[in-house]
């Protein structure tokens, strides 16, 4: 550092100064750390960063976890602390959680907590992380792509796009930062994820309770959607194709999708039904499950003047009276959000202006973003 005088009155100087005591006291000869050691000022090196950071994670010998809202007082205090901390609720902090061999945590004073392993019951309830993730016995890559998802599902970042590049290794995918593309950065990540899986449980999110059009695009818009089915603690699991192609008597047991730019194109069993606002529309079975082996899958409406372009329409749905002989095998387009448009118009969206002062019956259910209301008020 140039100016060590100065840089020592720098918020968080002490923490960088009190791990690099840590790496002596453990005889290492180097240490990584994040907000010191990249050049945010290069964009090269940034995106560099940020492509590799999550190998340079795992080839870590030890990954120091810094819990400065965790304050060393009784053994129950620093474990209520523990579970309530925010660095569980950064989207960056997941890799960190993950990808090492091992991981340490301390508390605001530098005291040690516990090890990820000795604490993995606690952490497991806290993220729903695998038990074999945390334990090292299995990677990230051997679960289905919603079941990661879940994982990140609660996190979140100062940066929107950043909830795309902080995943781009527990999806082991590499892709340019674009600072200033907003949501369509997760976007991205999700068509790279589809060129190294044929997984439909990438289809397979919900987003019950968050405010969205009654159509939907096929590609989820935010990490978030991916906390449950119906709020439940059900975990969605990837049946295998073979078994689902024998179950609706498919020719071909190649479970492959492509991205195009008329939408996602995938071979689907697919049957009329009616949608929720009575119109006629059509439900498509998913290779995935929940629960009891309880089937999902997707409503769709038909795009007008096309015979093989569908939107999705409302939420994720359970098949519970399967008939494997009423669906049909189709090769189909699933329309982006985009070409989906023309369709708020036809469906049943109400929205409601009220002044901040104005009496009524309503009271909030949920919010969202819930970072962009103040707690306790009505702004």
């Amino acid at each position: 550092m140039d100016n060590l005088a100065e840089a020592e009155k720098l918020h968080g100087f002490s923490k960088l100064r009190k791990c690099c005591e840590k790496v002596l006291q453990e005889d290492f000869d180097w240490v990584w750390i994040d907000t010191c050691c990249i050049d945010k000022t290069s964009s090269s090196e940034l995106s560099e960063a940020i492509n590799s950071m999550f190998s340079w994670y795992h080839m870590s010998e030890v990954c120091y976890a810094y819990l400065d809202d965790v304050e060393e007082s009784s053994t129950s205090s620093v474990e209520e602390k523990f579970r309530r901390s925010e660095w569980f609720r950064r989207g960056w902090t997941l890799q960190e959680l993950i990808a090492p061999n091992q991981v340490v945590f301390f508390a605001e004073d530098w005291s040690e907590i516990g090890t990820r392993k000795s604490l993995v019951d606690e952490i497991n309830d806290i993220t729903r992380i695998d038990r074999d993730v945390l334990l090292g016995f299995k990677l990230p890559v051997e679960f289905c792509v919603s079941q990661r998802m879940l994982w990140a599902s609660r996190r979140e970042t100062t940066r929107v796009e950043d909830m795309a590049y902080c995943l781009m290794g527990l999806f082991d995918v590499h892709m340019p930062t674009i600072y200033g593309e907003g949501n369509q950065a997760f976007i991205r990540l999700q068509h790279e994820v589809m060129r190294s899986t044929t997984d439909h449980s990438i289809f397979a999110w919900d987003g019950r309770g968050i405010v969205y059009d009654m159509q939907m695009d096929v590609l989820a818009p935010e990490p978030n959607v991916f906390q449950g089915f119906r709020a439940t603690p059900y975990i969605i699991r990837p049946i295998p194709f073979k078994d689902f192609a024998r179950r609706f008597g498919m020719d071909s047991y190649s479970p492959e999708y492509t991205a195009t730019n008329h939408g996602i194109r995938i071979r689907l069993p697919i049957k009329e039904s009616t949608l929720r606002n009575g119109e006629h529309g059509y439900t498509a079975a998913l290779a995935c499950y929940i629960g009891d082996q309880i089937l999902l899958g997707l409503r769709l409406w038909r795009v007008e003047g096309t015979t093989d372009q569908y939107y999705r329409v409302g939420h994720l749905i359970e098949i519970t009276d399967l008939d494997p002989k009423s669906f049909t095998i189709k090769d189909l387009y699933l329309a982006y959000r985009s070409r989906s448009r023309a369709l708020r118009g036809r469906l049943g969206v109400s929205i409601m202006l009220l002044p901040v002062d104005t009496p009524c019956r309503y009271s909030p259910r949920r919010l969202h973003p819930c970072r962009r209301w103040a707690v306790g008020t009505r702004e």
